[in-house]
């Protein structure tokens, strides 16, 4: 039996505890604040409840594992899991709207074609096909094993299959996902469905390789997922997940240090009280024969030549909750996504030379319709999400913004605002510890290696990293899969390959 000790108790480390656990480790877990969870928080105020960071889940088949590899009882037993349909409203610039069925490739052929004009559907099915290829190249590198020591040739080879396009007396393939919008789809409305999906994850989609079709395969194949109760749950069942598996949790406790000793990690060093065992410096000090720490944990040991470097300079989020007057109407997606009226000067704000909050961003807006939620049924709430820069000093007046944009989905949205909280990049940086409250992104291939994630192992031997800034990057999906990873290099060691 090994004692491991875990920094921090976002999902991605609360998975790897768990299996750690099971696996018969003594596990301990250091969280600086008061709580678990990470970034999956609840807001509470005069029986209004809200997620404050991800408000849907895609690939459930991650967590449905987890339960099932770590106990009797399985992920439906312990959170009520709830398919969203449609899988979300589109409002593009021009006003057009249409609504996506859930994990339905004929569904969302024949919806869009029908707001769109005969032939949009079937030029979005047959992105679909090749974006599957994508999926299939790159599923098992990306997300199910450990980061490849040849790493490279996931950064050098584009694996989405673009459809030769002649531009320029050239033929040409697309290599970014904006080119793939432009030259295979060839609707300004379809193009911003494909964008968003790339911008709901920080990603330019003009410098975003075309491998990121995966993003949108991956929610059109398994489908969006809510959490009855919002999906704080899910981070509360994994909570009690590793309490029933004998992890423990110690809170309120930061870790200042991973200590080394003869050439590995020894253990972990905690601000305040006195030093107990090796190691200098006036904290506590926690023996461990392995430590799992956030890969964005400040002074960990440097990367050897030739890995992944950590990726830096994502966006943040900017969030508004809104507690609602009268109820939610029959009918009402559960997700809209109102696109941007000004795309260029979106995108220049996020990503140009002095980015800034955009005047007009593209808003998501997420109405669950969850009794859990709100005080009565005369009430309902609304949560209106848009990215912008990591650091951004954001002010009412960016708040304003995004309830104005939101309301060309719910008009009269502002009649109906009892109150409302806004949560900023700060708020995302306090409760992760993550510079800026940057979000990371999910690992891609092609771009020369700049979207893929560091690697779990460290050139420290024992010490591991877990969590949306190491391999397989952001995403509650992505979180549980680094989870995973760690779990197996520990208890099978560097010759671990993954799920087969």
């Amino acid at each position: 039996m090994a004692r491991i000790a875990v920094i921090g108790a976002g999902t991605g480390a609360l998975a790897a505890a768990a299996r750690l656990a099971v696996a018969g480790h003594r596990v301990v877990v250091y969280e600086r604040t008061e709580t678990y969870g990470g970034a999956l928080r609840r807001f509470e105020r005069d029986g209004f409840a809200f997620d404050t960071g991800p408000g849907l889940l895609p690939l459930p088949a991650v967590y449905r594992d987890l339960f099932v590899k770590t106990g009797k009882e399985p992920l439906e037993s312990c959170v009520e899991l709830v398919q969203v349909d449609p899988s979300a409203r589109h409002v593009f610039a021009d006003g057009t709207g249409v609504s996506l069925p859930n994990a339905s490739r004929a569904g969302v052929v024949a919806a869009l074609d029908d707001a769109l004009g005969a032939g949009a559907g079937q030029r979005w099915g047959d992105f679909l096909v090749r974006a599957r290829e994508a999926w299939d190249r790159t599923r098992r590198p990306l997300l199910e094993e450990p980061l490849w020591p040849d790493w490279p040739v996931l950064a050098d080879r584009e694996p989405y299959p673009a459809v030769p396009h002649k531009r320029l007396l050239r033929t040409r393939r697309a290599g970014t996902l904006a080119e793939v919008g432009a030259w295979e789809l060839r609707d300004p409305r379809l193009a911003a469905l494909l964008e968003g999906h790339a911008l709901a994850y920080g990603l330019d989609p003009r410098v975003a390789p075309a491998s990121a079709a995966v993003l949108p395969y991956m929610e059109h194949a398994f489908g969006m997922w809510y959490v009855r109760g919002g999906l704080r749950e899910l981070a509360r069942a994994v909570y009690e997940r590793c309490l029933a598996r004998r992890v423990e949790f110690v809170f309120g406790a930061e870790v200042t240090r991973v200590l080394e000793k003869d050439g590995r990690a020894a253990g972990v060093e905690l601000a305040g009280g006195t030093s107990r065992a090796f190691g200098s410096g006036g904290g506590e000090v926690v023996e461990a024969d392995f430590v799992i720490a956030p890969g964005s944990a400040d002074g960990l040991p440097a990367r050897g030549e030739g890995e992944v470097p950590p990726q830096r300079g994502t966006p943040s989020r900017l969030t508004v909750l809104l507690a609602l007057r009268g109820g939610r109407p029959e009918g009402t997606a559960h997700r809209t996504v109102v696109h941007s009226e000004d795309r260029d000067g979106e995108l220049e704000s996020l990503f140009g030379a002095a980015p800034g909050v955009p005047a007009r961003p593209t808003v998501t807006v997420l109405r669950p319709g969850d009794p859990a939620l709100v005080p009565d049924a005369g009430h309902e709430t609304v949560t209106l999400t848009a990215v912008v820069p990591a650091g951004a000093q954001t002010s009412d007046a960016h708040a304003d913004a995004l309830v104005a944009v939101a309301e060309r989905a719910v008009p009269g949205l502002r009649d109906r605002v009892l109150w409302r909280e806004v949560r900023t990049p700060a708020d995302i940086a306090a409760e992760t510890g993550v510079a800026g409250g940057a979000v990371p992104a999910p690992a891609l291939a092609a771009a020369g290696g700049r979207l893929l994630h560091p690697s779990s192992v460290t050139g420290l031997d024992g010490l591991f990293t877990v969590g949306g800034w190491s391999h397989p990057g952001g995403g509650l999906p992505h979180a549980g899969m680094s989870g995973a990873l760690v779990a197996g290099l520990i208890v099978e060691g560097p010759e671990f390959r993954g799920s087969q």
